[in-house]
């Protein structure tokens, strides 16, 4: 009679937790948006590098922090090529598509849809690099696959999206999603996405009644909205798989409701000062010229113009730190916080794997503005 070792029991289910301060988070995007400013918009890269190094490091699992080991420098240089292929391509469609509409209407509308195919491209490519540079108790996460196959997909899938009105929107983020995760692996373990498109719309099915109405009734929107969100990452979060690991998420319904409306509250109040600004600056400028002035003139004045454009960046760069506040940092927070880990012996004994991916996937996704955090 053979002697069958007892398999040891499974680990009770096992929390994420996020360690980052409000207070330093708030600093670092107020720095990073100040030296935008002075740089031209040109630290974006190392600024981007910042917030996802201090969410990674304050992210653990087990005890264990993850890493981010991308730079600032990789995502410039991935840009600058990005803009090389980039911008003859801009070029290229707008006289294209001048002479184009001089003829036919809508004849330009091939060469929108093929950027769209090239933003999902990017999206693909973007996802990769990310992951190449997250590290997890010494392993590598990283990616395969093709990001023309997934932008091929993405294409067919908004199309039914389209021509269903929205209601295709669940089976194309569980096929999108699938898609990436199979191609996703955690040293030699390899991911899966067992999140279905079903489940997705009966969690969320009333949402696309509510919508049509919610986008008239401007109050009602940021809750349908939130609401829509929170339901989609608990659906993503829980149908993540890394071989015998598992993801759960409990984050309720109305976890996002105070988030959006904060961003919305800030937003009222930066556009308010902003107004005020370029009055102020308006009546200083028209009592410089003197009573003999008119509207003509302080529209030539450089110096206004000048003052006008440094207002502007301001309260763009002021905007983009209210959003990475409360909908980078805060929202990162909320979803781990609901987070459980199942099966996480199963990444005990995982072997290295996987190379780096160039930073020319983020940069594409960058210069065509699909770039997440």
């Amino acid at each position: 009679m053979s002697f069958v070792p007892e398999q040891p029991p499974p680990l009770p289910p096992l929390t994420a937790a996020f360690s980052g301060s409000r207070g330093e988070f708030f600093r670092l995007v107020s720095r990073g948006a100040a030296i935008e400013l002075i740089t031209l918009g040109f630290y974006r890269f190392w600024l981007a590098t910042d917030i996802r190094r201090h969410l990674w490091v304050n992210t653990a699992v087990d005890g264990d922090a993850a890493e981010y080991t991308g730079r600032g420098k990789e995502l410039l240089i991935g840009f600058l090529f990005a803009m090389a292929i980039l911008v003859p391509i801009y070029l290229a469609y707008f006289l294209i598509g001048v002479e184009a509409e001089r003829y036919q209407g809508f004849a330009s509308v091939p060469l929108v849809i093929a950027f769209y195919a090239f933003g999902q491209f990017a999206i693909f490519r973007a996802r990769r690099y990310r992951l190449t540079r997250t590290v997890w108790r010494g392993i590598r996460f990283w990616m395969d696959g093709s990001g023309w196959a997934y932008a091929g997909r993405a294409m067919l899938w908004t199309l039914l999206t389209v021509l269903t009105l929205g209601l295709a929107w669940p089976w194309r983020a569980a096929a999108l999603e699938r898609y990436k995760m199979r191609h996703s692996h955690y040293g030699n373990l390899s991911g899966d996405f067992e999140g279905r498109g079903w489940a997705f719309f009966k969690q969320a099915w009333y949402l696309w009644l509510i919508a049509p109405f919610a986008l008239a009734l401007f109050p009602l929107f940021p809750f349908v909205y939130a609401q829509f969100k929170a339901i989609e990452w608990r659906w993503w979060v829980s149908g993540i798989r890394f071989g015998g690991v598992r993801l759960e998420s409990h984050l309720p319904g109305n976890a996002f409701f105070g988030l959006y409306w904060k961003v919305i509250g800030w937003w009222t109040l930066l556009s308010i000062a902003s107004i005020l600004y370029f009055a102020g600056v308006a009546v200083l400028v028209f009592k410089w010229l003197g009573p003999d002035a008119n509207p003509q003139d302080l529209s030539n004045n450089i110096p206004m113009m000048v003052l006008m454009g440094i207002g502007y960046i301001i309260w763009i760069l002021a905007l983009n730190v209210v959003t990475r506040l409360y909908l980078v940092r805060d929202m990162w927070a909320a979803v781990l916080e609901s987070i459980q880990i199942h099966g996480i012996e199963a990444m005990a004994d995982v072997a290295a794997k996987g190379d780096l991916a160039s930073a020319l996937g983020e940069g594409f996704a960058d210069g065509l503005d699909v770039a997440g955090f």
